[in-house]
């Protein structure tokens, strides 16, 4: 029987293609769309309150409609993980990055003059849609322009500038009022698409097309078991993140006026947040390339996490607050970019860019769950909000752990295959 051709085969590997520098155009590409990315994602949790306060809403109104807006703007960008993972696995990484760049910056411009909740919430859900694929084809594009020993210093930038991104969206809380905030976000996006014309694809891509392996199949991933195995234990890794963003800080408000603190300031909380993230993801990003382990770098920033919200809610009990103990979070929760590399090195070629689209935005997505799950806990048991989040997060982290302890080690690992 004659012998179908392996990728290698059919176009010889040329290492020299590889860069060993993170200072280039793909990474400084993937990186600030990735700061556009978040910069846009937490503008809506920053201006949450006023944007609809200004729309005519108030009392409880601001809290239904702010989780519709929210999960409607997740629900966008996990529908959008699925559609830019199998473009950007069929038609290129590029592709992606150029379609969705477009789409996210007409949706902030037109976020910037909108006039009623439900055409917020359309345009929302569309953005969502336009900022799926940024990171998951912006950290392939990375991973597969560098040698396998380097390519962690390229996605600790590419994450830094995300962090960096949400770190600018809460100062524009401060500085900018809602409507010109996201006009500016469209601006950036569509500088961005400028500086992205000159982008290529990888060769690893290009000899995957050229292949007989199948490309962006949802229904391939999730044919052997042990893949899709794995791929369900890289999500569950990375729910932690947007469980301390999406509910500990977004709610921190409603979560400190409970427990009787004053003053509480949710853009100070988000920032503080923020910042932890860009210090984690250059700290992990380093240790993970000094002791060359994925792994055991995103246990130790787990176990910081999980050590950071413990004094979170320990400090709330107190009826004092820690703002201290919201940068201890995302210092732990900055694993983001080693999270974001090992995902991308569990997977062939063929569907990389399918699972890390739909990886991270199953991830954010998350909060569509974790928000009726902490809603039917307090219902149910008659909990407080604080013990609902308390046992909501007990689970979460749980899985978490058990979940990255599972997987094998990726560092160093050639990504020159197909599954």
């Amino acid at each position: 029987m004659e012998r179908k051709p392996t990728v290698p085969d059919l176009v010889p590997m040329h290492r020299t293609e590889l860069r060993t520098s993170p200072l280039n155009r793909a990474v400084l590409a993937a990186g600030l769309g990735f700061f556009v990315d978040a910069f846009d994602l937490f503008l809506f949790n920053v201006y949450r309150i006023p944007s609809l306060m200004e729309l005519g809403l108030s009392g409880a109104e601001l809290r239904e409609q702010g989780e519709r807006l929210l999960a409607l703007q997740m629900a966008g960008m996990m529908v959008g993980g699925i559609l830019t993972g199998i473009v950007g696995d069929r038609r290129g990484r590029v592709a992606v990055l150029f379609g969705g760049i477009v789409l996210y910056s007409l949706c902030n411009l037109a976020n910037a003059v909108v006039q009623d909740v439900d055409t917020y919430a359309a345009i929302r859900f569309l953005a969502g849609l336009g900022l799926a694929g940024e990171l998951g084809a912006g950290v392939t594009l990375v991973a597969e322009s560098m040698t396998a020993e380097r390519r962690g210093y390229g996605t600790i930038l590419v994450a830094t500038l995300g962090a960096l991104g949400a770190v600018c969206a809460g100062l524009a809380g401060d500085l900018l009022p809602w409507r010109t905030a996201f006009a500016v976000a469209g601006g950036a996006g569509l500088l961005l698409l400028l500086f992205r014309v000159r982008s290529m694809e990888t060769g690893m891509f290009q000899r995957a097309k050229a292949s007989a392996a199948r490309r962006g199949s949802f229904t391939h991933l999730f044919a052997d078991r042990r893949r899709a195995l794995r791929y369900f234990a890289c999500i569950a890794m990375g729910v932690p993140i947007w469980f301390s963003v999406g509910l500990l800080i977004t709610l921190s408000p409603e979560l400190a006026a409970e427990q009787g603190v004053d003053g509480w300031v949710l853009t100070r909380a988000f920032i503080l947040f923020q910042l932890g993230i860009t210090v984690g993801d250059l700290g992990t990003g380093v240790l993970s390339q000094l002791f060359r382990t994925r792994r055991w770098v995103i246990v130790g920033g787990m176990l910081v996490a999980i050590m950071a919200t413990v004094g979170y809610f320990a400090a709330l009990r107190m009826g004092i607050g820690s703002y201290l103990a919201c940068f201890g979070m995302g210092l732990g929760c900055g694993y983001l970019s080693v999270f974001a590399t090992t995902t991308v090195e569990h997977f062939g070629t063929n569907l990389r860019v399918l699972v890390a689209a739909t990886v991270t935005n199953f991830m954010r997505g998350s909060i569509t769950l974790l928000i009726p799950f902490h809603i039917w806990l307090e219902q149910q048991f008659g909990l407080s909000t604080t013990v609902g989040l308390v046992v909501t997060g007990t689970v979460v982290w749980a899985l978490a752990l058990t979940s990255v302890l599972s997987l094998p080690e990726t560092f160093g690992r050639d990504l020159e295959f197909v599954e």
